[in-house]
């Protein structure tokens, strides 16, 4: 066993200064192309469409449009006072700091990885938000994942009873939205990784107990033409879905195969890498890790396989992170009819930890780059 010390550097982006420091040169040229030429072909979404009426409704459609970063790195504030108290009450991030602080509890291990119930809470912000295609009407990021009676006992949800439970509890604890719980537990999950993306999270949205249909999460033996689709039906395209798919970094499968039950999918499942990429294109395989076939597949689809191998190469870890928090805003926001009236509390997140030892088998010079 090796120690391996992985690190990002993290370009400071701004609206202002983003177009100077960002990592891809190339991709900045094309999004300057596009920004002269007037050439927009973002989706946009919810509330949204007209990219916004108030402040926050025009900065997350700037997000999403790639004319501001995802993910801000600004320090963690220290809430103004106690849960309740008339100086939290002012403040309506105050609230999720401590939100913040008994997830920072529940997600980390000893040795600083992130443990289970982070994987967990990944998984269940996916499940919550991904329950919505164009013109449903209802379902969405709303938190029926919980509040609904059935949706938490249908098989493609099988395993999240535990933090399902845990983060009900939390909402009642700190009385606020369980749609909001479920999206801000999965950013903090996140970044509470070693490496992970600090991305820009937004409180307010609307609870429902509303069932949505079946059907609407993709199994792990999709064929990749059914993935997309699907994808595509929730507004996000072929690239954002090889981005959200990194998530599987720090994933566990229990239910797949369960002689296999608890393999990774990764050999660094407690560390927000790009490892995935890499052995799901069977580089660096090692025998404990299970790869879905739906990964599989569309990491050889011709719509995503460049981009797959993109986030596998050298020096793809800060691209990821980035790419990574703007599909994943997206898809926390699907079903949200209220973007324009939602407050951004980003600051309520723990730091972004840029630098981690881990003990991995995979050689040095193979293992996850990073600027």
């Amino acid at each position: 066993m090796r120690l391996l010390v992985v690190s990002i550097l993290l370009c400071a982006l701004s609206p202002v200064d983003g177009i100077t420091a960002h990592p891809d040169m190339s991709k900045t040229l094309r999004d300057i192309e596009k920004i002269a030429s007037g050439d927009d072909d973002v989706e946009l979404i919810g509330d949204i469409i007209d990219r916004g009426q108030t402040a926050v409704g025009k900065t997350v459609a700037d997000i999403l449009r790639e004319r501001q970063p995802a993910q801000h790195f600004g320090p963690k504030y220290p809430p103004p006072g106690p849960p309740g108290s008339r100086e939290c009450n002012a403040d309506p991030c105050c609230v999720w700091a401590h939100v913040s602080n008994a997830l920072t509890a529940l997600f980390l291990e000893r040795d600083g990885q992130c443990n289970d119930n982070a994987r967990a809470a990944v998984r269940a912000g996916f499940h919550d938000a991904a329950t919505w295609h164009k013109g449903l009407g209802f379902g969405g990021a709303d938190g029926s994942l919980a509040l609904s009676p059935f949706e938490i006992h249908r098989i493609e949800n099988n395993g999240l009873e535990d933090i399902v439970y845990k983060l009900k509890d939390l909402r009642e604890m700190f009385n606020v939205g369980m749609a909001d719980m479920f999206q801000f537990a999965a950013t903090h999950a996140a970044v509470s990784c070693p490496l992970g993306p600090r991305i820009r999270v937004f409180v307010g949205r609307k609870d429902s107990d509303r069932t949505p249909p079946i059907g609407l999460i993709p199994t792990p033996f999709a064929t990749a033409d059914r993935i997309i689709r699907f994808f595509r039906n929730k507004t996000i395209p072929p690239q954002d879905l090889v981005a959200l798919l990194g998530a599987h970094t720090v994933s566990k499968q229990f239910f797949v195969n369960l002689k296999r039950a608890g393999a990774p999918q990764d050999s660094t499942p407690g560390v927000w890498d790009v490892l995935y990429y890499k052995q799901t294109l069977g580089e660096n395989l090692q025998p404990e890790v299970f790869r879905f076939q739906s990964d599989i597949n569309v990491s050889k689809d011709r719509r995503t396989e460049e981009k797959f191998r993109d986030f596998a190469g050298r020096q793809s870890q800060e691209r990821w992170n980035e790419d990574y928090a703007r599909a994943y805003l997206r898809l926390s926001l699907l079903g949200v009819d209220n973007i324009n009236s939602l407050t951004e509390c980003t600051q309520a997140l723990p730091d972004q930890r840029r630098e981690f030892a881990v003990s991995d088998p995979v050689d040095a010079e193979n293992a996850p780059a990073s600027e």
